[in-house]
């Protein structure tokens, strides 16, 4: 059995609007030359050579089938047409700038906020510095931070829940893309009663590894280096405590509780105090990258780019 359309004609294609309807700045040409009574004036003002304009407007009359401006020795005169055109183009232009008030509204909204997400040893010794900074710059830039270790900043990017990340580890965390903005090393630290801070020869690497140290959780990027550093001499022994904070890792040694692993930011004040003491490790540097991140493909924006410019006087 045979179409129900057989023998009708195929239906034109249908053309896009964007071809049918004048672009934005041909229709502001054609209302400044409204306003101005001179297609001269009217390039003048747009920023285009007369020539431009007229082939602009030339075009615009080819695309609407109509003849738009006499042009005469004494000006240039709107037709009847033109007149017509002329108020439809007004009221497309005021709802392209009502668009555009509106964009630039949203884009102010996304811009006066900043979401940083930070490990614990730059959120507690780095950022703070940078964020006042930032405030000189951008007084009305309202900051949240969120402060966890590596894999905590990672997930909180990959959830949308931050602009911008700070982390301390081996490598950038998967789906996310990262520059180095500095480097820390990281120190073994007893309070003075300990043996360690009293003996004179250096300590071992197996040593260290087979000691129960006060450490930070795994997941924080103190943790993921001294566990690839020592992954050669037996892996870290039993954590003698775990806890979530620099600042916590670094009271427990103060109080004599036991010895520890801690960024050289973090304890530089206590070892200047002597309320710590550094214990050096034979043949054994800990060292690691500070890093900016942000997800895979999204380079930073507004004050999230600002806020990484600041770190690059990181030392």
């Amino acid at each position: 059995m045979g179409s129900g359309n057989a023998g009708q004609p195929a239906a034109d294609p249908v053309v896009p609007l964007a071809h049918r309807v004048p672009d934005l700045g041909a229709l502001e040409l054609l209302l400044a030359v409204a306003r101005l009574g001179s297609l001269g004036r009217a390039a003048r003002e747009r920023g285009i050579s007369q020539p431009a304009a007229s082939s602009r407007l030339r075009s615009m009359e080819q695309q609407l089938g109509v003849a738009l401006v006499e042009r005469s020795p004494r000006g240039s005169r709107l037709t009847d047409a033109g007149a017509l055109v002329t108020d439809w183009a007004r009221q497309v232009v005021e709802a392209a700038e009502a668009f555009d008030a509106g964009a630039q509204a949203l884009r102010g909204r996304r811009d006066s906020r900043l979401r940083v997400a930070a490990s614990m040893t730059i959120a507690e010794y780095l950022l703070p510095g940078w964020l006042i900074a930032l405030r000189t710059q951008r007084p009305d830039t309202a900051v949240s931070l969120l402060a966890g270790n590596s894999a905590a900043v990672a997930e909180r990017l990959l959830a949308g829940e931050a602009d911008l990340g700070f982390v301390e580890g081996l490598d950038v965390p998967a789906g996310l893309d990262g520059a180095v903005i500095g480097h820390d090393r990281l120190v073994v630290v007893a309070a003075p009663a300990h043996p360690w801070a009293r003996r004179r020869t250096e300590l071992t690497a197996a040593e260290l590894a087979a000691t129960p140290l006060i450490l930070r959780e795994r997941g924080s990027g103190t943790r993921q280096v001294l566990d690839a550093a020592l992954a050669g001499h037996g892996g870290l022994a039993a954590p003698l405590l775990e806890l979530a904070s620099t600042t916590a890792v670094k009271a427990a040694a103060v109080s004599g509780a036991g010895p520890s692993v801690l960024s050289e930011l973090a304890v530089g004040e206590e070892l200047a105090a002597r309320r710590l003491v550094e214990v050096p490790v034979l043949g054994t540097r800990f060292s690691r990258d500070l890093r900016a991140v942000w997800p895979a493909g999204q380079r930073p924006a507004g004050p999230a780019r600002q806020l990484l410019g600041l770190t690059r006087a990181l030392p």
